[in-house]
């Protein structure tokens, strides 16, 4: 029969629309699955966090906003050098940067960033992520505040070539965790983040809003290889200092769920400022059990001068990737 002329836009319409698909689709295809490469080699696996020498860098404000601490302007640098500075310092050539830190995620910025890292010969492996806005607040527009939150720097991660982020799972004043709010707002973020190439993590920070066996259940929920699990290896410790079987068994689930990154301390101050210490064989043995392949990041957490613990924890970290 013959076609009409309407039933020709149609059609053409059609075939229109299929053709813009098919690179979304392949997209889709090729990114099902997170495929990055990581280093086997010792060293190789480890970055530095930027969080531990916060002091150190321009524009860290303090807790308050106020209070940057005691480090001279004279000794700080800007975030950008904090790859060159880690490679001369540690000989390590991986970074973890950290959201409170960046004086600024304009393009602009970021190509300068990513500029200076690739002079260094390094890469930023994570970005950690904090946050105000909850995924699982009972206010909608809460939720999307978290969802646009993740969303922006999921962006930025993808800007600087990075491989993850660690998305922060803030606390709500009017409930308590919740892992069908949760789960439906990280599922969008999952998803947005399988479009850029870029894994998002969940780490065991806050004892509350990020219990480790919460944070499991959220992941079993959402169920993509798109959101992942970043075990800390003190943070679990000093929140249960007084229950070793639960922490080393949140530990072991969180590594039963990560991909890219964790991060590696040898212990952190409790709740009541006391010191906690952490097994590291016995936290090095879990991620071996889990075949875990992704980086070690050196997250120092203690008052005073980071560089020489620092300096440890790789050394520490080296012997027992070896």
């Amino acid at each position: 029969m013959p076609t009409t002329r309407r039933q020709f836009l149609a059609q053409s319409a059609g075939a229109a629309a299929g053709t813009w698909l098919i690179p979304a689709l392949a997209r889709a295809a090729v990114n099902s699955q997170p495929s990055f490469r990581f280093p086997t080699a010792p060293r190789d696996r480890i970055a530095v966090a930027a969080y531990p020498f916060r002091e150190f860098i321009v524009g860290w404000k303090g807790w308050d906003g106020n209070s940057p601490g005691p480090v001279p302007p004279a000794q700080r640098m800007e975030l950008k050098d904090f790859a060159r500075h880690v490679a001369e310092k540690f000989n390590i050539h991986k970074i973890e940067a950290w959201s409170p830190v960046f004086p600024s995620t304009e393009p602009k910025y970021l190509d300068e960033f990513r500029t200076a890292v690739e002079k260094a010969h390094s890469a930023v492996v994570d970005i950690a992520v904090d946050g105000e806005s909850s995924p699982y607040d009972t206010d909608p527009a809460e939720r999307e505040k978290s969802l646009a939150s993740s969303k922006r720097w999921i962006d930025v991660g993808e800007a600087l070539g990075s491989p993850s982020i660690r998305t922060h799972i803030h606390q709500t004043k009017d409930s308590k965790p919740d892992v069908a709010r949760a789960s439906e707002t990280l599922l969008q973020v999952a998803d947005y983040a399988q479009t850029k190439n870029v894994v998002v993590h969940l780490e065991n920070d806050d004892a509350v809003s990020e219990d480790p066996f919460f944070i499991v259940q959220v992941l079993d929920k959402v169920n993509s290889p798109w959101l992942r699990a970043l075990p800390d290896f003190g943070n679990s410790v000093a929140a249960h200092s007084d229950d070793e079987d639960f922490a080393y068994r949140a530990i072991d689930a969180m590594f039963a769920h990560a991909y890219g990154i964790c991060h590696v301390k040898d212990g952190e101050p409790n709740e009541q400022g006391k010191p906690t210490h952490v097994d590291m064989a016995r936290t090095f043995a879990i991620l071996k059990k889990h075949g875990y392949k992704g980086y070690c990041s050196m997250e120092y957490d203690a008052e005073g001068d980071p560089y020489k613990p620092t300096a440890e924890l790789i050394e520490q970290t080296i012997k027992y990737l070896s």
